[in-house]
Formats: structure tokens, sequence, C-alpha cells
């Protein structure tokens, strides 16, 4: 099994080419870790608001999961109904 790919974000936070380089490896992976350095945020409120963020940026086949202050963005075959 192979190890899940792992990036951070931080101060610029969410940035057109951080979205791209998620894009990138998602495309080669079906996980990825994303871990919110503490100079991008340290308020739940608003690293849930960066997660959903970037669900919605990458499109509907991608879900998140906010773990503490580490997303982990999955990619699934169809799209979810929510």
């Amino acid at each position: 099994m192979k190890p899940i790919k792992h990036i951070q974000l931080g101060k610029n936070g969410l940035t057109d080419g951080f979205v791209e380089q998620a894009r990138k490896m998602l495309e080669k992976d079906k996980a990825i870790k994303i871990t919110i350095l503490k100079s991008a945020t340290r308020d739940r409120k608003e690293a849930k608001e960066i997660s959903e963020k970037l669900a919605l940026s990458l499109g509907p086949t991608y879900q998140f999961r906010l773990i503490g202050y580490t997303i982990v963005l999955k990619k699934f075959r169809k799209k979810q109904v929510l």
C-alpha cells in the first residue's frame, strides 16, 4: 500500500496554484493530506471554510474530512450526492 501524499497550506492561503497542485496530486492518488499551518489559521471555523472551498473548487467527485488542522481529501469515482 502506498503512503498518502502530504502537502502544507501556509500563509498565502488557498491560492489557484495550491488548488492546481492538489488537483495534480489527486490525479495520481486516491487521497492526499493537507496540513494547515499556524501561519494560515488557528481558527477551527476558518479551517472548515478552507476545506469546503477547496473541495468545491476541485469538483463534485471530491470530499474532505477535517481532523484537527489536517484535511484529508479523497477522490470518488462518481459524484457524491449531499
